[in-house]
């Protein structure tokens, strides 16, 4: 089995990445396994994932580099026994520290099993904001990494591009920086492919014969000068991101898809403008979906000027509909998160008419 830990900041892309891939070599008869974690009590991801047909196991209301590693070896260990992956995909939360995932599972000395290079995406269109809002908890994540993925460069103007490519280079000179597009399928997505997986990936998914790249990449260790122990495992990823979360989810009324899609719009709109009142330059993720018979429609936000980027998911959903939400977002009281999220939902819901009930509250 091999393991592959794709970590990055909140809304770097991680969620698309692991789909594509997992897809990519489930396709091509790979026995794929996908482990989410969420921060919060309510998962988002995982359920999305799912509904693409692929085995995940979720794990939420903490970070499993953090709280949840007795969770995850145990998951692990039942994923192996029952299930026989031939590829595991890990996404930690948006505000973990992936090194010490990928160390943990080191230390499980897992049989038959190979652990891939380490990946920090970063999302090239945010990297300037990343560095203003939450630049020394990006920085560790970046300074971690073994790759470090440039994602999103279709939404990056050409010319910055070098420029931010260099300065991820500047912050960890020994990883290998690659630029992709999780969204998009060219040479720079199978580059990563390849990169991660070595001689033969590519042509597993493409069909084409590939030269070998070296996917054993040297990481960098930064140690806490008063306690002499490596910095990522003395720091609580939760705390150091500066990030208020809050993660809910309600059962809804049967709607169409048309209503869904008109719901879903009005209320992610009406908390981004909330959301800037209280933090006016925010970076972090908002994301939702929303269940009619049919489809599944799925919204995502990422920084306070970005446009919220939507999808729709054909899949045939059980009674009652759901409709979840999580909000993760930088310079905001928590209070002030749950009741700008709990007063738009709620609003909205009575505005189309449609009838709810609230599952959970925040975490």
């Amino acid at each position: 089995m091999k393991v592959l830990v794709i970590g990055g900041f909140l809304g770097s892309g991680k969620t698309t990445t692991v789909l594509r891939l997992g897809r990519d070599f489930s396709n091509a008869g790979n026995k794929v396994a996908i482990i989410v974690n969420e921060i919060g009590e309510v998962g988002i991801d995982g359920d999305v994932i799912s509904k693409y047909g692929l085995q995940t196991t979720e794990l939420t209301s903490g970070c499993i580099c953090c709280s949840l590693k007795i969770n995850m070896k145990t998951t692990i260990s039942l994923l192996m026994r029952d299930y026989k992956p031939d590829i595991l995909l890990i996404e930690p939360t948006g505000i973990a520290f992936p090194q010490i995932i990928k160390n943990e599972i080191k230390l499980m000395d897992l049989k038959d099993t190979t652990i891939q290079p380490l990946v920090t995406l970063i999302d090239g269109s945010r990297f300037k904001q990343l560095m203003k809002e939450v630049k020394h908890f990006a920085m560790r994540q970046i300074i971690d990494a073994e790759v470090l993925g440039i994602n999103k460069i279709d939404l990056v103007d050409k010319i910055q591009i070098p420029i931010i490519e260099t300065s991820i280079q500047q912050l960890n000179p020994k990883a290998k920086v690659i630029l992709l597009s999780a969204t998009y399928e060219d040479e720079h997505w199978y580059d990563f492919v390849r990169m991660l997986f070595g001689e033969g990936a590519e042509e597993i998914i493409k069909g084409d014969r590939v030269d070998e790249l070296k996917t054993s990449i040297p990481g960098i260790q930064m140690v806490d000068k008063v306690t002499g122990k490596p910095v990522a495992d003395t720091m609580d990823s939760i705390g150091a991101s500066g990030i208020t979360s809050y993660a809910t989810e309600y059962s809804i009324g049967n709607i169409h898809t048309d209503q869904a899609e008109s719901v879903v719009r009005d209320l992610i709109d009406n908390i981004k403008e909330e959301v800037i009142n209280s933090s006016p330059e925010f970076v972090g993720h908002i994301k939702l979906f929303m269940e009619s018979e049919t489809d599944t429609v799925r919204a995502n936000l990422t920084a306070f000027d970005k446009e919220v980027a939507y999808e729709l998911i054909q899949s045939r959903n059980a009674e009652p509909r759901r409709l979840k939400i999580l909000s993760a977002v930088s310079n905001i009281k928590r209070e002030r998160l749950i009741s700008i999220v709990n007063g738009a939902v709620e609003e909205k819901l009575e505005t189309h008419g449609i009838s709810f009930t609230q599952k959970v509250n925040a975490h």
